[in-house]
């Protein structure tokens, strides 16, 4: 049961929502401590030896596996669930990404993802606490040039993002905004290709493709620079994948059905495991036990593992249809259609069919291309037949539905698809 609840005023009356008993505003504690106190408080934190602090400012001596914060997943494929991490889960999370980039103290973050984010709360509130980089923050992702600004201001050196963030970056941010940045990271969703070629010819960095869920706090993979010693040269990014698993995570692919492991090269269901695996789901014991599996977290990504040991993430088990007893994929779809319609945004979803199981539905949001030209430029982009939809299940919308996170809703997408068929339907 919740007790206290932090917030500020000006998002209640953005939100439109009543404060509930036990509320505390930000607005109240920021003129709390005077400037002496916090005067004081940086010396001491200089000054005295890390025990005495420790000592001073944590008596409780929490345990490490106890709860340390619930973070909600986002829901795309259905109700968002309560992840139960510890103190442990995120120590180990931000210890290994440590570990990777070996980020020294003239590096600074740029801290645009919302904390309400795995990605975000781990990377940009709890990485920069507990390793001591410094962080600049800006309240809104999407909000480029602003960004851009900030980047340019704090000559921050690492960026956490989302493509879609990337993409507008691309368009709105300059080479000399970004000129600081040595990595660019990221995650939450697939990096199409023509993303990170706007972004690599805009800014001349590569961007690095991560993996990780909520489950995980949450990163299990990213990609890393290329290294050089001397003539011997450590591959550490290959464009398409997600990198290798991070110190600590174990990852491997397994069929389906017979959860048997699958050898390199072979497209699977995604087992993890590691020190940052979750507790479990908040008060759902049943569904914590249904992904959980001796240990192993079982992730619900369709991925394959290629003799390198580098990750490569096809789709969501939950994103194939399978239609005429195939398992079609949705990315691979969506991809072509990337390819064919031009820089907008698409995504293929799914109707029950009587003859073939299920039917594809495809959105985009190229406003000037008709149904049919769709349909006649995805026929001749070497797709399967069977992966290519009808054209009256190839429909204009003005926007995809997402998430708080950014992330494609499915649950809307699909509901949409059923009521443009019904409509459909009850026409003829």
């Amino acid at each position: 049961r919740i007790r206290t609840m932090l917030t500020s005023r000006r998002f209640l009356s953005k939100v439109k929502l009543e404060p509930a008993p036990g509320t505390v505003f930000i607005e109240d504690l920021l003129g709390e401590p005077s400037g002496m106190e916090k005067m004081l408080a940086a010396i001491e934190a200089r000054v005295l030896p890390v025990r005495l602090l420790e000592r001073a400012w944590n008596p409780a001596r929490l345990d490490p596996g106890s709860l340390a914060t619930v973070m909600f997943s986002s829901g795309s494929t259905g109700h968002p669930k309560g992840v139960m991490l510890s103190h442990r889960n995120i120590i180990a999370n931000v210890d290994s990404i440590d570990q990777l980039f070996q980020l020294t103290e003239d590096d600074r973050i740029a801290g645009i993802l919302p904390f309400f984010h795995s990605f975000g709360f781990t990377m940009t509130i709890w990485f920069p606490l507990l390793t001591g980089l410094a962080v600049a923050y800006h309240p809104d992702p999407l909000d480029a040039k602003a960004v851009g600004a900030l980047v340019a201001k704090y000559r921050a050196t690492m960026l956490l993002a989302a493509p879609s963030f990337c993409k507008t970056y691309a368009r709105v941010s300059t080479r000399e905004q970004f000129s600081s940045l040595r990595l660019a990271i990221v995650g939450a969703e697939k990096l199409q290709e023509t993303v990170a070629k706007a972004f690599q010819e805009t800014f001349g960095l590569p961007l690095m493709e991560g993996y990780g869920c909520t489950e995980m706090s949450p990163v299990v993979a990213v990609d890393v620079p290329d290294a050089q010693a001397g003539s011997s040269r450590q591959t550490g990014h290959k464009p398409g994948t997600v990198g290798h698993p991070i110190p600590g995570v174990a990852v491997k692919v397994v069929d389906p059905d017979s959860g048997q492991t699958l050898p390199p090269g072979s497209e699977g269901l995604l087992l993890v495991k590691g020190p940052n695996r979750m507790a479990g789901y908040l008060g759902q014991p049943d569904r914590t036990q249904e992904v959980v599996r001796d240990g192993w977290y079982v992730t619900g990504d369709i991925a394959t593992i290629d003799e390198d040991g580098f990750l490569r993430i096809t789709d969501r088990l939950a994103r194939f249809s399978k239609i005429g007893g195939e398992m079609v994929p949705h990315l691979r779809i969506e991809e072509a259609l990337h390819a064919v319609v031009g820089d907008c945004a698409c995504a293929v979803a799914a109707l029950p069919d009587e003859q073939k199981g299920e039917r594809l539905v495809v959105f985009h949001t190229q406003k000037d291309v008709c149904p049919g030209d769709v349909w006649e430029r995805l026929s001749r982009a070497g797709l399967p037949k069977l992966w290519v939809p009808k054209r009256e299940n190839i429909h204009y919308v003005e926007a995809l539905p997402t998430l708080g996170t950014g992330k494609l809703d499915l649950c809307r997408l699909k509901a949409l698809a059923a009521q443009l068929h019904a409509s459909a339907t009850n026409a003829r």
